[in-house]
């Protein structure tokens, strides 16, 4: 989770995709470069640990685009294949 917002803040699109299930990915990702990141906050986790093939993530994350000020608030889900965890999909 943390990798991915990482991206989302750096404007990493192709991590974003390859981080993304094939299952659910998008077939083209654009960011908007006006959109800034500026915090991240892990709600709570379900899952996830070393012996586990899924997981959940709520987390809140901050932003600004222009004037405006928002917060993004998702669980997310995860599933792992081939040894990394990728994002499947979320609630908002």
């Amino acid at each position: 989770m943390r990798s991915r917002y990482t991206a989302f803040a750096v404007g990493d699109a192709a991590y974003l995709r390859a981080s993304w299930h094939p299952d659910t990915r998008p077939d083209s990702l654009e960011l908007d470069p006006e959109t800034r990141w500026y915090r991240l906050d892990i709600l709570g986790t379900a899952r996830g640990g070393p012996f586990d093939r899924d997981g959940t993530v709520e987390f809140r994350a901050s932003y600004r685009s222009g004037d405006e000020r928002g917060v993004l608030h998702e669980l997310s889900r995860f599933t792992r294949a081939g040894g990394r965890w990728f994002y499947v999909d979320g609630e908002l």
